[in-house]
């Protein structure tokens, strides 16, 4: 009877149940939980965490319950023990939150269960085991010394070169797996001799691999230190392994071992180590590799020359330097113009000490910085201080100073720069060896399609903005072709992939270099499948803001095009674009969002799809709220609420007259117009809307009338002329034939009194 009755009902209600025997709940529970009923057994097992939550209140049924645990722990029946070791986890979560005991009831109850499972004869049983150790780990909810003095014994024993080849496998899978949990000390001290010894395991080669695929979350354990003194080494057996199976491995979990290791070594060591996984005999250790090189170039970056900066988190951001003359990449000349054309630099003041400016702003100033350096023979007697060099007081004021030797200096320079351009990568050896690069590089090759992975150039374009980063904004024409050979492949996954990480490169790149590179190839994307469009429309805005204002503005006749989909039920497509939109309204000034982005507004708001009407709506009070409160912009926004009034009020259709009364409440509440104009403008065509044929539309005026008009401040102050007229227009609604009508004029809705479930039932 209990093995169909506990699935329904909760095993304590079920052990409360009088009149069934004589017996106690807890002498029952101890009666099924030792039945010669499996099932009985089971439905006991799997509901112990109701019965310590029954009875955890009283210290004697607490112990009770824990001795009839470890009873039944010993059970016979694989599938009990199966069941009583799922609870565990929840069971110490539970126990930890409600006992100020836990530690000793977990330390001589529930610990024993689990490490003595780690052994079970039966592998599910095992498995069980093995995962409930892992979210103890993973809650710290293990005591060190259990951790030191029974865990790692235990796995140690089960790891050992003659142990069983199952458990064996078992035991290292759990080592690599709660490496990252316990601490750097316990990992180096106990677990890594033997991790390492594991990785030369010639009996299994099941055990290498599984060392193998784990190698990065270990090095990451250990650290820098020990990684390159013992771990490195063993990398460097399982890169050469016999079975493919260890080489693809350690390829695919490259960047994590490399991220561990110093520069020297991930250049002398790692990179060599790499070249010969890409040049692998077999075809799935290249492949491998070669979806591992774009993140392992990555691991070469340099802060400082990337143009990084760690954020107080700790995590890495872009810093927004401004452009440098190197940063221009081979496009001086002659008649060089040291400003610029992205800088908004400040020049200095008068008498201003130009060493306290920025590197981009003394580049905009016209300051020449000049190092020490045996090509400038005799150039630190000519030019003394920066203040020397440059100053406004002593530049633009005659009798003006004789600059022939600056000009001098600058020609010089330009020359020097021009030739250090004709080998386009040699600065690139500095950052990344040359081997890496140009794997890279031939990665868009078709023939690596052939003879490595069809999706080879996909993997190229998915790291692309982690190799630009590394090699840095003035090392972009050693990727430029790459990546325009990229744009154009055939495969629409690749251009893709490009299109949804555009933004990242163009902030990487700066604005000089999205406008001349980046731009074309964005306008290619706009007019691709909807499979690539979509990837430029999810960051319209990241993108857009970062060009300038007149290359900006060429795009207001192209937002148009999004509208049009391949498929007209890609209703999400139109969502995303209304979405940007609401982001993209602060690039704009005023007469551009009248004249080109109302116009889509509009279109998005009669969509057959109410999602994308909906979210159109916020879309036209932000247009609204951006019209009335811009300079000069009064009578755009007079205009655009006329039109409101015409489309939406007076359509034919309900659903465009709804429309209407959702973006009058919403004007309001989100005060995206001056409200004297709102009762001059709006007000009378709204209350109009209360003897609307569809009582959909006079439901939404109920809910804009009570739920936010008259909650305002305005309307509630005594002698308001519109006051009256919204109040008649509420009690005529209060009285309506249809009850949702009546019943959303006449309900107060207010923040935590509402009777939700009579709301749910007029809805």
């Amino acid at each position: 009877i209990i093995s169909l009755v506990m699935p329904f009902v909760q095993i304590t209600a079920f052990l409360d149940i009088p009149g069934q025997d004589n017996l106690t709940p807890l002498a029952r529970l101890e009666k099924y939980a030792f039945s010669d009923n499996i099932f009985n057994r089971q439905i006991i097992a799997r509901g112990l965490l109701d019965v310590f939550r029954d009875f955890s209140n009283n210290e004697e049924d607490f112990l009770t319950v824990m001795e009839i645990v470890v009873r039944l722990s010993e059970d016979a029946e694989p599938t009990v023990r199966t069941e009583l070791m799922e609870q565990i986890p929840p069971i110490a979560i539970f126990l930890q939150e409600s006992r100020p005991k836990f530690p000793t009831a977990f330390f001589e109850y529930l610990m024993p269960i689990v490490v003595r499972y780690l052994t079970d004869v039966n592998n599910q049983v095992r498995k069980a085991g093995q995962e409930a150790l892992l979210i103890l780990l993973e809650q710290d909810l293990i005591a060190q010394s259990d951790i030191e003095n029974k865990v790692c014994p235990i796995l140690l024993d089960l790891s050992a070169p003659d142990s069983d080849d199952e458990y064996k496998v078992e035991a290292v899978n759990i080592i690599c797996k709660m490496a990252s949990m316990l601490s750097r000390t316990t990992v180096e001290q106990m677990l890594l001799p033997r991790f390492c010894e594991l990785c030369s395991d010639g009996k299994l080669f099941q055990v290498r691999k599984i060392c193998a695929a784990n190698f990065g979350d270990i090095c990451n354990a250990v650290g820098q230190e020990a990684t390159e003194r013992l771990l490195i080494p063993k990398f460097f057996e399982l890169c050469s392994d016999s079975v493919w199976g260890m080489r693809k491995a350690c390829a695919e979990c490259f960047m994590a071992v490399s991220y561990t290791t110093s520069p020297e070594v991930r250049r002398s060591k790692l990179s060599p180590l790499f070249i010969s996984l890409i040049s692998d005999t077999c075809r799935w250790v290249r492949q491998a590799a070669f979806q591992s090189l774009g993140p392992f170039i990555s691991t070469f970056a340099n802060p400082s020359s990337a143009g990084l900066y760690i954020r107080e988190d700790g995590s890495l951001s872009i810093r927004p330097l401004m452009q440098d003359v190197n940063s221009n990449s081979c496009q001086l000349s002659n008649n060089i113009t040291l400003m610029p054309s992205s800088t908004n630099a400040t020049l200095p003041s008068p008498g201003e000490d130009v060493s306290r400016l920025s590197q981009g702003d003394r580049v905009a100033a016209g300051v020449i910085e000049v190092t020490k350096d045996s090509s400038f023979p005799g150039m630190n007697s000519r030019l003394q201080s920066a203040e020397d060099v440059f100053n406004t007081f002593l530049y633009w004021r005659p009798p003006l100073p004789d600059i022939s030797q600056d000009l001098e200096l600058l020609q010089f320079k330009t020359e020097k720069h021009k030739d250090s351009c004709s080998v386009p990568c040699n600065n690139c050896v500095d950052i990344i060896p040359q081997p890496l690069l140009d794997q890279y590089l031939s990665m868009t090759d078709p023939a690596r399609a052939q003879t490595v992975d069809t999706e080879i150039a996909k993997h190229c374009a998915y790291s692309l903005p982690g190799v630009a980063l590394t090699l840095g904004r003035q090392n972009w024409h050693c990727l430029k072709d790459t990546y325009e050979t990229l744009a154009s492949d055939v495969q629409w996954k690749v251009r893709r992939t490009l299109a949804f990480s555009i933004h990242e490169l163009a902030v990487i790149l700066g604005d000089q270099l999205t406008a001349a590179d980046l731009v074309p190839i964005f306008n290619g994307f706009l007019k691709d499948l909807d499979e690539v469009r979509i990837g430029v429309l999810k960051h319209l805005y990241d993108f857009l803001k970062l060009l300038h204002a007149d290359k900006r503005r060429e795009y207001l006749y192209q937002l148009q095009e999004f509208v049009v989909t391949d498929n007209s039920r890609n209703w999400r497509f139109r969502y995303e674009l209304a979405e940007q939109l609401i982001l993209i309204l602060e690039l704009y000034n005023p007469n551009d969002v009248y004249d080109y982005l109302r116009h889509i507004a509009l279109t998005l708001c009669s969509d057959k799809v109410s999602e994308v009407r909906w979210i159109s709506f916020k879309l036209v009070g932000d247009s609204v709220h951006l019209l009335f409160y811009a300079n000069n912009a009064n009578a755009l926004g007079l205009n655009f609420i006329n039109e409101l009034v015409v489309r939406f009020r007076h359509c034919s259709k309900w659903v465009g007259r709804q429309a209407f009364a959702f973006i009058c409440q919403a004007a309001v509440e989100e005060e995206c117009m001056p409200v004297d104009q709102f009762v001059e403008h709006l007000l009378p065509s709204l209350l109009s809307l209360a003897s609307d044929p569809v009582p959909n539309v006079r439901v939404l005026l109920a809910k804009a009338l009570r739920q936010t008009l008259l909650e305002k401040a305005y309307f509630k102050s005594v002698g308001n002329p519109h006051l009256e007229a919204a109040e008649e227009t509420v009690l005529a609604l209060q009285s309506d034939r249809d009850q949702d009508v009546s019943f959303f004029a006449t309900i107060k809705l207010k923040q935590g009194n509402v009777d939700s479930t009579a709301i749910e039932k007029h809805n």
